[in-house]
This record gives structure tokens, sequence and C-alpha cells, in this order.
């Protein structure tokens, strides 16, 4: 590629702002006349050339113990920001301890053989770093990420390291952790989305272990100290980890560092599970789970999606971006801007290394639950049945290419960006071509990625809201609308089947 055809990620981001601050530029194609209102208009144009961007590579090195690690610099700022995964989340809990791997991430912070909990949190202060540790139900790493600035890089290391390598589970901390879980799940239980996300993962995979997306009153009641040592001491360990540095630091320098910190870390290998052995796809089926009073119905309709290395993810990532990606998206403009029935209306896709759900939601008022069941299946239809417009497909790839664009000025998205390279085995030029791919995503493949992972056949269908109410002009009850719709499977608020 020649320096005149190559464009700098700053010209590259300028570009962005001002497409980004465009308002997209074409009179949409509609499936029925109400549709054709909606008109999108002064789309700038923009050069295929400027889509070409060559990423800064970080330098990567591994560790005799096994930790790699990724250096990136960036000397814009005098800041350094550290992300250390590690290769298990919630995805690897036992079946009696739902939450354990995010358990055992939280309750990192919370005392070390060096630092009491209040002893950690005052030398984080003190330099005027952050440290977090966490883990997510469906996720298949935990992290500990932390940040301040370029001359405290040794003092944040070592901070992290401490925390990683000797925590001590103390029980009195862990007894005050339990209390705010406890409480903490009470309040999720009453929330609509919390349930409905819930009861879509449980419909969709089953025996999987992603079917789970909370803990329980009983696995947070026993979590002991001894368990989550256990825990750590299996899965925490350097060749089941990644530490990426990004900032104003010299890659030599920082490696020194890291050697003084995880140079003597040690520990058994773990085995890599295998996550492409996911339940069939199940029949379509309608779940209303029953929330008295609720003034809306909290809908999410989905089935399986791609994984970031399947060959169709960026023709699915396009297709998302079509559907519900983004208020200029179908979803978005049929039942708000159009019909009226809800604040807002989207689809969203994972990338683990499992198969995420690719699903759509919304939040509508009980009075429009029919309506809104309507134009969701008809949008479903007809991303399936019907090519995107060239000027519809165009706008979304300009949207995506965009935002790619914009996310290359923030230091931690590239160093993000370059451990899901290294993690995933992905080519080490994937995101040099990741804009030119999503502009020469074609129509065609467009609509057969819709047409594989959009399978109505197989459509996971969840509704939060009470059901006795009224969901249409008709007065009929949201329970009787739904019938219209399909199979309906009634749970209450504690994901307790009903009927």
């Amino acid at each position: 590629m020649t320096a005149k055809r190559r464009s700098s990620i700053s010209f590259l981001v300028v570009l962005a702002v001002a497409m980004a601050a465009a308002v997209p530029a074409f009179a949409q194609e509609q499936h029925n006349a109400e549709l054709s209102k909606v008109v999108r208009l002064n789309r700038a144009p923009v050069s295929n050339e400027t889509l070409q961007v060559t990423l800064p590579r970080p330098v990567v090195t591994k560790l005799p113990n096994g930790l790699t690690v990724l250096v990136l610099e960036r000397h814009k700022l005098p800041t350094v920001n550290f992300i250390l995964k590690i290769g298990t989340g919630d995805m690897s809990d036992p079946k009696d301890m739902p939450g354990l791997a995010s358990f055992a991430a939280a309750m990192l912070r919370e005392g070390t053989s060096h630092r009491t909990s209040a002893q950690l949190a005052a030398d984080v202060d003190k330099i005027g770093a952050t440290l977090e540790c966490s883990s997510d139900f469906g996720s298949t790493e935990s992290s500990v990420e932390a940040s301040g600035l370029a001359p405290s890089a040794g003092q944040i290391l070592d901070l992290i390291g401490d925390v990683v390598l000797n925590p001590t589970f103390p029980k009195d901390e862990l007894e005050k952790f339990q209390a705010r879980q406890l409480s903490d799940l009470e309040q999720e239980r009453s929330q609509p989305g919390v349930l409905a996300e819930e009861r879509f993962h449980e419909a969709l995979y089953r025996d999987f272990p992603a079917a789970v997306t909370l803990p329980t009153p009983e696995s947070i009641k026993a979590a002991t100290p001894e368990r989550l040592k256990e825990f750590h001491d299996r899965y925490y360990v350097p060749s089941n980890a990644i530490l990426g540095v990004v900032g104003d630091v010299k890659a030599d320098e920082i490696l020194g560092l890291v050697r003084k910190t995880f140079g003597d870390w040690k520990g058994p290998a773990v085995p890599k599970p295998d996550w492409s052995h996911l339940p069939p796809p199940a029949p379509a089926k309608i779940y209303l789970v029953e929330r008295p009073d609720s003034v809306q119905t909290n809908i999410v309709v989905g089935d399986y999606g791609a994984r970031r290395t399947d060959a169709d993810y960026i023709a699915l990532y396009v297709m998302n971006r079509v559907v519900g990606g983004g208020p200029q998206a179908r979803l978005f403009l049929n039942l708000r801007e159009v019909h009226g029935y809800t604040y807002g209306a989207y689809s969203r896709l994972g990338d683990d290394k499992y198969r995420e759900a690719w699903y759509a939601n919304t939040e509508v008022r009980n009075a429009v639950t029919d309506g809104s069941m309507e134009q969701l299946t008809l949008e479903l239809k007809r991303i399936r049945e019907e090519k995107v417009p060239a000027a519809e497909l165009n706008e979304a790839q300009h949207s995506i290419v965009a935002n790619f664009a914009l996310s290359l000025e923030q230091p931690n998205q590239l160093l993000t960006r370059w451990m899901l390279v290294q993690d995933y085995g992905l080519p080490v030029d994937y995101w040099d071509r990741f804009p030119v791919e999503v502009s020469h995503t074609s129509a065609d493949a467009v609509q057969a990625a819709a047409r594989k992972y959009v399978d109505l056949d197989h459509l996971q269908i969840v509704c939060v809201g009470d059901p006795k109410q009224p969901g249409n002009d008709q007065k009929q009850t949201i329970r009787d609308v739904l019938k219209k719709y399909g199979t309906v499977e009634v749970y209450d608020t504690n994901g307790k089947k009903v009927e």
C-alpha cells in the first residue's frame, strides 16, 4: 500500500467525526406506507480510499512462566492503563455455585497478605490511580484493570500484582460482600430488564453455562474463603492470562517492571474449554414473565449469533446495524419515530468465544404490546426476505467505520482490540482490514446472514409485564395478545413456571 493511499488514523478520525455528525441521506424503501414518511437527509459522501488504516502495533512478549504481555506505546498523554485478562469467567462456575468467578474477582480488592482492604484503597488513592476487578455472567474471562499517571506505573503494577498473586479472601470482608450481594440480588430481581435477560438466556441456552445470568441466594451464602481460594488457585495462573499495557511508557522499561512483578508467578496449566457444543436450537416459543402492575412490556427476541472468528461475523455485524444498531436503524425508526410505541428499540450482537445471542429488545406501553409485536415481527421477516437497498446498506457501513475510527483515539480501545486479536488467534492485520471488509460486505451477504441467524422457526421471545393489562385497542389482555404470535409459557418473577 502506498503512502498516498494509506490514510492516517488522525485523518480517518476527523472524517469520522464529520460522518457521525451528519444526518444520513436517503429516503428508505419501506414495507408499508407509514414508514415511507421517514426521510434521511444530507449524508456526507465518503471516498473508499479513506477506509484504509494501519493500527499501531504492540510489542508482544511471552514470559517464561507463560504470561503473555502486550505493550502499546502512546505518548499523547502522561497516563498508563493496564488490563489483565484471566481466561475464566462465570461461564466456568460450578453448577452448584453460580457467580463464583464474579465473587472471586470482586473479593481480590478486599485484602491480601500484604494489605488490608482499607490499605489497598488508601494506596490506590494516594497515587491517584484506579483499580477494578470484575467478572460477568456470560463471560469467559475475568479482568483486573488499573490506570493512573505514567510515572506511577511501577506502583500501579505492584498493586495489581498484590491483588492477583496474594489475595486472602478475609472472612469478615466476605461477610460484608455477601450482605451486599443478597441486597443487590433482591433489587435486581425487581427489574424487568433483568427478568427478561434471565428468561431469554435460559430459553436459548438451556443446559449450556450461558443460560445462567444471576447468582442465587444459596450460592452467595455458600461462598467461603476456602472455596474462593480454590477457584483462584486453579484459574489465576500465568499461562491463563494476558496482560496489556498502553500509555506513555517505553516497552523495554515496562517489561522490566512486569518481569519484576509477575516473573515468579507460577501455576499449573488450565485446559482450554470447548465452547462450541451448544444445545440444538429450540422451537420458537413465547415466554411471559408475570410482573403485576407493570406499566410497560419488556420484549426480547433473538437466537444464537456468530462468534468473532466465524467467516460471516462481519456480515451479521452489518445486518445488526441495519436492523437495530442505533437510532438510524429500522427498529428505532419504526417503533419510535413512526408508531410512537417506545423511547427506543435496538438489536445487539456479542462476540465471545462461544455463540453469544443476537437479539432485539424494546420496552413499550402495555396498550401497544400487540402493535409492537407485529412491527417487530415484520422487521425480522423483512431483513430475511428483502435485500437491503444500496443507499441504506452504504449508510450502515459508513456508520460502523465512523464509530470504529473514533474508537482508535481511545488508548484502552486500541489495547482491548489487540488483546482480542491475541486471545482469539485472529490475523495480525484483522483490525487493519476491518473497515474495508465492512465496506465491501454485499447486500447478498447481509441477507444470507439474516436468513441464517434470524431464524423465525427458532426465535425465543420473552415478554415481561402484567398479563392482565390490555395489550391493544380491543382491550385484549397482554396474555391473550401474545397467543396470536405463538405458544406461550408463563413464569413468575422468581423464574418458576406457573403454567
